[in-house]
This record gives C-alpha cells, structure tokens and sequence, in this order.
C-alpha cells in the first residue's frame, strides 16, 4: 500500500495538537509526513524538519511557498493532504489557498472563526471536489460510535433528554496568576481565538457529540456565558440550553476554569426505553441504563458491538486504548475518503460539522450578549 503523501502547516517543535496528528497518522499507518510549513519562524521549522528526519527542500518558510513548491513537483511526488494545526484565526486563509489548489484538508476546530468563512469552504469544497476533515477528535473513540449505532437502532426508544458537559480547569493559573512562567494564552485573545474561548474551544466538542451520537440538530439556544474576571475578554465558562424538535431539551455544561478538573467531557442520552453514557477519562466504557434490567456495559473488541465500532480499535479486548487512537481513527477514514474507498458514515467529521459548529460559537455568544435569550441556529 503506498502511503498517502502528507503536508502540515503549524504544529512544530513544543505543539501539542502538532504532535497528536503525527502520532495519528503513524498510528493508523496511511500517511508519511514529508513536508510543511512547521513554524512561523522559518529557522525552528528547519529545526524541526531536521528532528523529524524531512528532506529540508520540503521545509517552507510559507503557505504560498508552499503551494508553489509542491505544485512544481510531478504530481505523483506531491504532497497529497494537508494537515492545518495553527491557531484559530489561521484557518480560514490557509484552508482556501489549499482547497483552491486541490489539496486535501485535514484542520483542527474549530474550522474558521465566523459561520460566513466555514460557509465559504463549504462551497469551495464541493466546487473543487476534495476531502475536507476536520478533527472532532472524540468521534474517533469505538464506544462513542458504538453509541451513534446503538441510537441509530432505535433501543432508546424516544429520546426525551441529552446532557453533555465539558469541564477543564487548566486556565485557573494563568488568570489567577498562581504560574509566573505563563504570561499569556492565544486563546484567550479574540484575534487568534475568535469569538470566544470556552465554548469554541471545548463547548464545541460537546455540541459535536450530541449532534453525532443522536443524528438530531440543535434548533434553539439559549446561553448564559462568564468572563470570570473583568479583564478577561472571551468567555471561560457557561451553560448552554438546548432545543430540538418534537419537544426536546438538552443541555451543555462548559468550563475552563473547573478546579482540578482535567478533560472532564461527557455525554447522556436519555430516552423512554433506556439511556447511554459515555465518559472522555473513562473512554472504552459505554454505559446501558434501563429500569427494568441490570446495567449493561459495553467495551471495544467483542462481538456484540457494531462493525463500525469493531474497525475502531487497533488492541485486542483489554488493553486500554485512547486519544491518540480516536484521532488515528479519523485520520483512517480520510484515508478511505482520499483513496476512493468505501467507508462509513461517520468516520471523520466534514466541513458541514464546522459549519454547524461555527454557528453554535455565533449562537452561544449572541444569545449571551442579547440578555440570555433564545437564538435560532
């Protein structure tokens, strides 16, 4: 199998999202990284290249350098799909000068930072026909897609109630001042952050999973945002309402500044028959509620799960898997999508989930600032 020819933009020495997309990549072993622009400063990008073993005539010192370096090349040499993992405000540019010159895209959320520039790449994604993903990194779990199977099916019943909540507290520091090396924050800064820090940063990836796992759009919000400080521009926590069709409600629940908190995302889905929970920290469990039956938990690598959720974990059963493999999932099912190949719905978010992402930031932030009142999505 020849692997698949890849390109990243950001993400060099010290990234920790950098580092999560190459470990994906090799993980599910369809891609070989040869070349990018991997620092805004063209000499630690060299740097970099030199560490990771790339020829450095594929180290460039620009997007537009890079678009025109790897064009020049036969096309069976060129770089085939890039990886975007700048911050936010970064995006939307480098994100239309590769689809424009037909270059696959892999872009970390949220995609843009306004709906009108995500609704742009949607058009310009299906004008010149290439693979958009973008890398709602929890779609990638096995039990998360095990549980968009199982509500697919129907066991739930009528679904009559969805929580999901996102908690961190890693931002306390930096704004109670408790680490004197950290003086600062991008995303804290509406020019590279966008519209708000929170809920676009973490608040989305919970409004990703409801609308994945339950196959159900959000219709209305209604936000009650907070600054926490009165220095502090963007919002670093909130609560979400929800409302979607055929009465019902939902909630999410969002904070950066949760002390002691880590990656606290999880998601409920209640219906008439029974219920499904599933944890970030405790990823290979899903749960089964009902009242009429003992508690029946499900875990990657047995037979009883869905085929999608089967192709999702690399380990037999027993041997804990975690983010880097739900983000080598994704990275698997773009592969798919790139090669021609068959795949199945749901195995790597598209540019319509940052579109509908884009307008939950907007929604989120506009409902907030109107009186916390209910916003149309």
């Amino acid at each position: 199998m020849n692997k698949i020819k890849l390109g990243m933009i950001g993400g060099g020495t010290g990234a920790f999202i950098g580092d999560a997309h190459r470990r994906a990549s090799r993980i599910c072993n369809d891609y070989e990284l040869l070349g990018g622009v991997f620092d805004v400063d063209y000499e630690k990008g060299k740097e970099f290249a030199k560490l990771e073993g790339i020829d450095l005539n594929r180290c460039y010192a620009s997007i537009d350098e890079f678009i025109g370096g790897e064009l020049a090349l036969p096309e069976k040499d060129r770089i085939q799909v890039v990886t975007i993992v700048t911050p936010n405000y970064l995006h939307y540019e480098f994100a239309k000068k590769l689809i424009k010159n037909k270059f696959n895209v892999i872009c970390e959320k949220p995609v843009t930072t306004s709906v009108e520039e995500a609704e742009d790449l949607n058009r310009l994604v299906e004008e010149y026909k290439v693979v958009f993903c973008l890398t709602h990194t929890y779609t990638g779990y096995p039990m998360v897609r095990q549980m968009r199977e199982l509500i697919k099916q129907g066991i739930l019943g009528k679904i009559q109630r969805i929580d999901a909540q996102y908690y961190q507290g890693w931002i306390n520091s930096i704004i109670h001042g408790k680490d004197s090396r950290i003086t600062g924050v991008w995303r804290l800064e509406p020019k590279y952050a966008g519209a708000s820090s929170c809920m676009g940063d973490i608040g989305i990836h919970a409004f990703n999973l409801i609308e994945y796992t339950t196959g159900l759009k959000v219709e209305k919000l209604l936000a009650d945002l907070n600054n926490v400080k009165k220095d502090i521009v963007l919002d670093l926590d909130g609560t979400v309402l929800l409302r979607f069709k055929e009465n019902l409600r939902g909630v999410i629940r969002a904070s950066q500044v949760a002390g002691g908190e880590e990656n606290n995302l999880s998601i409920a889905v209640y219906g008439s028959n029974a219920s499904l929970k599933w944890e970030q920290e405790n990823p290979n469990y899903l749960y089964l509620l009902s009242d009429d039956k003992p508690i029946q938990i499900y875990k990657p690598a047995h037979a009883f799960n869905s085929g999608f959720a089967e192709i999702s974990h690399v380990m037999p059963s027993g041997h804990p898997e975690g983010i880097y493999e739900a983000y080598g999932n994704i990275y698997k099912g773009t592969a798919k999508a790139i090669r021609g190949e068959e795949y199945f719905d749901g195995e790597f978010p598209t540019i319509s989930d940052g579109v509908r992402g884009m307008k939950f930031i907007e929604g989120v932030v506009k409902s907030n600032k109107e009186g916390n009142t209910w916003v149309d999505l």
